[in-house]
């Protein structure tokens, strides 16, 4: 793989937000089913026929993953965005289920404490990086240092004036940190995967409905939730500005179709179980030596 970029398959790259285009979201269908030979079934028989990709997708992404840390070459950092209810936590578990959880780490970024505000934005975000061989998923992440701070300038570290947000440029300063990180990143071994799951304002409001109505959904429900939807279009120019800025080449964003959860959990599965393949990893190779002492140990055990 040309590590300078994911390569997957030509059908997933109807995902990736062009890194040439100014992105307007209105432009993206939240409840798109991408597959044509889906969009003519009722919408169970397409949820079905989804959860029957999404399970041979798990398959693809066990065997990949086995590879991944058989080879130890090359990590994979997955990035999930969204705004609140699009999916993220659900993501994580039904699409990572079937793989080895030795070889997986998620990571949720809370608010920022003292110490962390004492950093760099990126600092808290560096020290858990994956290592080779290994997957990382940050259920949010350095970028709501570009999301939520943008919109709620209050709730950002304490800067000397002179490089603050006051300053011109400053979003700008910080999409280039994001983008170098990024690119250091990929020149590394590690192949960065983000993902935008783009929900409707009308179906984030149904799932807030959905969670206050039923009680075994009662500890889902936050009440800032409701605070922040209040600010549903602040946050669709910022995560237009941010999706903009920095998806790369090397780490480009895909814009998820979230509306339909089994369809987001389907075309997240298919991007990085195809990135790994695209990779082309293979088995360690032992000189002859070490295979004749694995044959010897064999041999031996087979005596007992």
């Amino acid at each position: 793989m040309d590590v300078s970029g994911p390569r997957v398959r030509k059908y997933l790259r109807q995902f990736v937000a062009d890194p040439t285009k100014k992105i307007r979201l209105k432009k993206y269908d939240t409840a798109r089913v991408p597959r044509k030979e889906l969009s003519a079934e009722s919408d169970d028989e397409a949820k079905a026929l989804l959860k029957d990709l999404l399970d041979k997708n798990r398959q693809e992404l066990a065997r990949a993953q086995d590879l991944l840390a058989a080879s130890a070459q090359y990590s994979i950092l997955i990035v999930l965005q969204g705004m609140d209810t699009s999916g993220k936590d659900g993501t994580i578990r039904h699409v990572m289920s079937g793989i080895n959880p030795q070889g997986c780490a998620v990571h949720s970024f809370k608010v920022p404490g003292a110490e962390e505000h004492a950093h760099d934005f990126l600092w808290r975000y560096e020290k858990v990086l994956p290592e080779r061989g290994m997957i990382g998923i940050f259920n949010r992440s350095y970028y709501e240092d570009v999301l939520v701070v943008h919109v709620h300038p209050d709730r950002m570290e304490s800067l000397p004036a002179a490089i603050g947000p006051e300053n011109a440029g400053f979003w700008e300063g910080r999409y280039k940190d994001i983008n170098a990180f990024e690119k250091h990143l990929v020149r590394n071994g590690t192949v960065v995967l983000k993902f935008f799951l783009h929900i409707s304002r009308d179906e984030q409001k149904r799932r807030l409905l959905d969670r206050l109505s039923h009680q075994e959904k009662f500890w889902k429900f936050s009440f800032t939730d409701i605070a922040e939807r209040q600010y549903w279009d602040q946050y669709q120019v910022a995560y237009e500005e941010m999706l903009s800025a920095t998806s790369t080449e090397y780490a480009p964003w895909f814009i998820v179709p979230a509306d339909h959860k089994w369809v987001a959990r389907t075309v997240v599965a298919e991007v990085i179980a195809s990135a790994i393949e695209g990779l082309h990893l293979c088995y360690p190779v032992f000189p002859d030596e070490k295979i004749r002492q694995l044959e010897k140990a064999k041999a031996a055990l087979e005596r007992e």
